[in-house]
Order: C-alpha cells, then sequence, then structure tokens
C-alpha cells in the first residue's frame, strides 16, 4: 500500500516573462502585464508531494521535517524575495512561467530525494492559477 505526504510551503518573488527573440510589441501581446520591462511579483504557494510505501519501523512514507528541510535549501532560500529573471542562475535563460517554475523545483528535488518515491510539484501563483508537474 502506498500513501501521498504533502508539504506545502510559500516564496515571493519577482519575474518578467519575456521571450528575448521577440519584440517589445510581440512580448506585449503573448504576455501583456506579465511582460512588464519593470517586472512584477507573485507570493507562490508550492505543495510536494510524495508517494510510496509506509515504513513499518517509522510508520512514515518520507519524514517530512526532512522535506521541510529539503525546500528550504533548494527552493526557499533560492527563490525567496527574488527576482527570478535577475537574481537566480536557474532564469537566467529560461522563462520563469509558473510552468518552468514547476519544473525547475521539481529537478532540484528530484535530485536528492530516491526514485522509489514518486515526486510531485503543485505550484500556485495566484489563489486561481496553479500548475502541477510530476516528471
Amino acid at each position: 500500500m502506498e500513501v501521498t505526504v504533502c508539504r506545502k510551503e510559500h516564496f515571493n518573488a519577482a519575474h518578467r516573462l519575456y521571450n528575448a527573440n521577440w519584440s517589445d510589441e510581440q512580448n506585449a501581446a503573448v504576455f501583456d502585464k506579465c511582460s512588464n520591462p519593470n517586472y512584477h511579483g507573485h507570493n507562490y504557494e508550492v505543495i510536494v508531494k510524495l508517494t510510496g510505501p509506509v515504513d513499518p519501523d517509522t510508520g512514515y512514507v518520507y519524514d517530512l521535517k526532512k522535506l521541510s528541510e529539503l525546500l528550504k535549501s533548494e527552493v526557499i532560500e533560492r527563490f525567496d524575495h527574488k527576482n527570478l529573471n535577475l537574481d537566480t542562475e536557474e532564469f537566467k535563460n529560461l522563462n520563469p512561467t509558473a510552468e518552468n517554475i514547476a519544473i525547475v523545483i521539481w529537478n532540484k528535488l528530484r535530485a536528492k530525494i530516491s526514485d522509489t518515491y514518486a515526486l510531485g510539484i503543485t505550484l500556485y501563483e495566484t489563489e486561481r492559477n496553479f500548475v502541477e508537474y510530476n516528471g
């Protein structure tokens, strides 16, 4: 039997959606206000889901304290109160859409968490707009 455990965290970050190969007009037409040259910010919520068997010795699927520490080091410390376009290596050449942010987070955590666990990321950019990525 498998169980899914979840950890929710939040971070605040600014970004600009922009394709450097396009004109300012095309960027504005596609990304609208999100292409503001002065950037804009979001209060992101990220939910990490791990699915796996319950360890008979601990009763855990995964130690949530360990997952919390991993999220802090791999996500929060990297992205919180940052301009994703300017302050992070991950988005220097990658458009920081919610989709791409979720994929980057998934890849960072997947490198640290055993493949024996199914990993899913849900990233809320706003209360109504969110993405899910499961690898």
